[in-house]
């Protein structure tokens, strides 16, 4: 039995709030505040995320409504660490969750949870954000305003490469860890925010990422030889 979001009796944060009866209508209501994750009376599972995210396959958009209200301020938060301004964040998150409804047909909970596909999405918006923004300005003459140099070509491939190695890597993993890993690194979520996504205790969220860390020095260590 599915558990609804609650949605009375919140601590809220100051901001603003999409609303509507589905994706189509998804706007920015002045007045509102955006509800946080961590103020929800009853957050979903990750199995019920899952299975929210695959009705939402169907186009179920009471589904999407329950998905909506769970990531929103969730992502919004995770846009916010990595330096953005308030209304980019938003903005981020609401192109990250109407991707969600666009994809949602692509959604293998076999491969990844809901929480870690959704925030692969919003990470790969901030990234592809940061490109379309181009080079910063020219910087003056003054030396100590000068950009540093970028660095080696084969550092940067060679860096490349290992990431490529590590993402490969967390997919032989058991799907708890890699689950919690992706998490953690890759979405940069704090290890209690992942608790409450997961359903878990926190205790155990820092259990699967010392065995996962475990598992990918060795399996490094092992490639390197």
């Amino acid at each position: 039995m599915m558990r609804p979001v609650a949605t009375a009796s919140r601590k809220v944060h100051h901001a603003t709030f999409w609303s509507g009866a589905g994706p189509d209508r998804l706007r920015r209501l002045p007045g509102k505040r955006l509800v946080t994750g961590r103020d929800e009376l009853a957050a979903p599972t990750a199995a019920e995320l899952s299975h929210l995210v695959l009705r939402v396959a169907r186009s179920d958009r009471q589904a999407f409504e329950q998905l909506f209200r769970h990531f929103a301020p969730r992502v919004k938060a995770y846009i916010l660490r990595g330096g953005a301004e308030p209304g980019l964040a938003e903005e981020v998150a609401q192109e990250t969750l109407l991707a969600v409804w666009r994809k949602a047909s692509g959604f293998d909970p076999a491969k990844a949870g809901a929480a870690t596909w959704i925030f692969t999405i919003a990470r790969n918006l901030r990234i592809d954000r940061a490109r379309r923004k181009g080079p910063p300005p020219t910087l003056g003459e003054d030396p100590s305003q000068q950009a540093e140099a970028p660095p080696p070509a084969d550092e940067v491939i060679a860096a490349a490469e290992r990431d490529d190695r590590v993402r490969r890597l967390v997919e032989t993993l058991p799907a708890e860890q890699a689950e919690v890993l992706r998490l953690s690194f890759f979405a940069e979520e704090p290890q209690t925010e992942i608790a409450a996504l997961l359903g878990i205790p926190l205790g155990t969220v820092k259990s699967r990422v010392r065995l996962a860390m475990a598992r990918l020095r060795t399996a490094l260590e092992d490639l390197e030889r």
